[in-house]
């Protein structure tokens, strides 16, 4: 693959080349569908731009369960489709990038024996339709072996369990490593950059205009909330151009594709002011505690009083748990509001479950929240609503595509381009076998990796591999020291962010870069300041930028578990 990198600092040469040029296809929306598209397209040989309101996967993308799974749930309200196509992209997924898509035991519990069996016929079904190989299908655990292998369960309520593989990965880096891999196939990519209209030539769409975030009357300290920038109002009439030196500028192409997740209708009311919505939003909820307090071997699947399932999955030193499953109806946003009844929620299956840990609301130390852009179905509550993805084309030509999966993003992708090209007349070379991402080449086996990787502690060289995989080594050789005391990050990952993953902002380092925002209980606050001091310097910050950086972020931090403080005074506690 020829070199795959996304500078900051050639940003203003991108936005040149995409005011420029003349695009095959132009996308709208950085999450992983998006990025998918882009990546798809660019290795068909068309001409591709991406443009993203705000950071890459800041929305929907970078705030998933972080789970590449075919969704055994959804045997069970008749989807075998999906089911069927997200298991057998687990495979695919982890043959072309290793470190994203690292198999994990996950742990099913039963109450009973018949319980144990209906759970078997279901792995059963599930592991035929996902091909699954002999030494990765289910095994029961009961007595000892449950003892052994997750003792914290309380086995007085759950005297056995299924286990079967699924996979762990970093969603927001599975984002990146596309939009790379479309970049180095000649993809012009960009981030913060919302788009303002559609342009239109005879009634048909022929390209967008956007407005570059960070040179358009921002200081720069606060990024974006990813919500598009625009109510829609900015209209155009389609002579467009720029100089390239920011503020608005056109893109043009044959072919617009909506891909912007939970705003799919905020863009398609910029081509038809009258456009029925498509979408019910369901908000997504996940807590994150130290794992000496919540001490897991496996992922665990534990029910809900509504009939549930949630996740608790460990990840370094720390175990997230999630997620709800609640209809949101206040708006577009990248940061949804978490509420004291949303942790309540997550924390009552490991009291009911789980020997006895005493975990409340004040024991988490991260937070996060987004948004599934699901295709409506009149009169269904969330957790009915199939994950499927549909394709619309609207009057002017825009091609929007909703819904869908994470794990099955590339089908997905591959679904709608090629509804898109035949739209548009747009000639696709055929479809190519999927080859590895940036980092997946060398990454087939993490551990030896991690232990060929000199001057870092084990357990900091293990999180690199499994964040840049065959890339890891590239990364230490930029900078091998710990940026504060008692955290793992090490300088050369924010060079890296900067210089290959054009990382802007200090939350987009922290937050969707290495995750230090979500999984480091000491790094997530101890961070912040060495982060915007070591990208002042790359960046050439003002004094004054710099500082309004690390307060953006501290105020971020602190939005993030803002629910202890209303969970104390409603003293909800599981």
């Amino acid at each position: 693959m020829p070199s795959a990198a996304l500078r900051s600092s050639e940003r203003e040469t991108r936005i040149a080349r995409l005011a420029a040029e003349r695009f095959d296809v132009v996308v709208i929306g950085g999450g992983i569908t998006g990025a998918g598209i882009a990546c798809e397209a660019a290795r068909r040989g068309l001409r591709v731009a991406l443009l993203e309101a705000g950071d890459f996967a800041m929305g929907t993308s970078s705030r998933s369960s972080k789970l590449i799974h075919g969704g055994l749930r959804y045997l069970a309200l008749g989807d075998v489709a999906t089911v069927r196509s997200t298991a057998l992209e687990r495979k695919v997924l982890h043959r072309i990038a290793p470190h994203l898509a690292e198999p994990h035991w996950m742990v099913v519990p039963a109450r009973s024996w018949a319980g144990l069996v209906k759970l078997r016929a279901a792995l059963s079904a599930y592991e035929k339709l996902g091909e699954v190989e002999p030494a990765d299908r289910h095994r029961n655990w009961s007595g000892e072996e449950l003892a052994r292998g997750e003792p914290i369960l309380d086995r007085a309520v759950h005297p056995h369990a299924c286990v079967y593989r699924e996979y762990l990965t970093d969603d927001a880096r599975l984002v990146l490593a596309n939009l790379r891999a479309a970049a180095a196939y000649g993809a012009a990519v960009l981030s913060r950059a919302p788009v303002q209209a559609i342009l239109r030539e005879g009634g048909a769409a022929c390209g967008v205009e956007a407005t570059c975030a960070e040179s358009s009357g921002s200081d720069g300290s606060g990024g974006s909330d990813g919500s598009g920038g625009s109510d829609g109002s900015g209209g155009s009439d389609g002579s467009g151009g720029s100089d390239g030196s920011g503020g608005r500028f056109a893109v043009r192409a044959r072919c617009v594709v909506n891909a912007a997740g939970p705003w799919v209708d905020a863009v398609r009311a910029l081509e038809d002011p009258n456009a029925s919505p498509k979408l019910h939003l369901s908000k997504g909820v996940h807590v994150v505690f130290r794992r000496e307090r919540l001490p897991l071997r496996n992922i665990l699947i534990l029910g809900t009083e509504d009939r549930r399932s949630i996740f608790a999955v460990p990840r370094g030193e720390a175990v997230y748990v999630g997620t709800t499953d609640t209809t949101w109806s206040e708006g577009h946003t990248a940061w949804p509001r978490i509420d004291a009844q949303d942790v309540a929620y997550l924390l009552a299956p490991l009291h009911r479950q789980l020997a006895a840990h005493g975990l409340g609301p004040e024991d988490a130390f991260a937070a996060w929240a987004g948004l599934r852009p699901l295709v409506a179905e009149p009169g269904k509550p969330p957790t009915e609503i199939s994950r499927k993805d549909e394709v619309t084309i609207g009057p002017a030509g825009v091609v929007s595509i909703a819904g869908g999966k994470l794990t099955g993003y590339r089908p997905m992708a591959r679904g709608a381009l090629e509804r898109a090209a035949e739209h548009a007349g747009l000639r696709l070379a055929p479809p190519v076998e999927p080859e590895a991402l940036p980092g997946g080449e060398g990454a087939a086996d993490l551990d030896a990796l991690a232990r060929g990787l000199a001057g870092v502690p084990a357990p900091v060289a293990a999180r690199l591999a499994r964040a840049y995989g065959g890339e890891a080594a590239q990364v230490l050789a930029r900078g091998a020291r710990p940026l504060a005391e008692g955290a793992s990050l090490v300088e050369g990952e924010v060079d890296w962010a900067v210089d290959l993953e054009d990382a802007l902002h200090v939350e987009d380092v922290l937050y969707r870069r290495t995750g230090v925002a979500l999984y480091d209980p000491v790094g997530r606050e101890a961070l912040v300041a060495p982060v915007a001091e070591r990208m002042a310097r790359k960046l050439g910050w003002s004094d004054a930028r710099r500082a309004a950086e690390v307060a953006a972020v501290r105020e971020r931090l602190a939005a993030d578990l803002s629910f202890k403080d209303h969970s104390k005074s409603a003293e909800v506690r599981a």
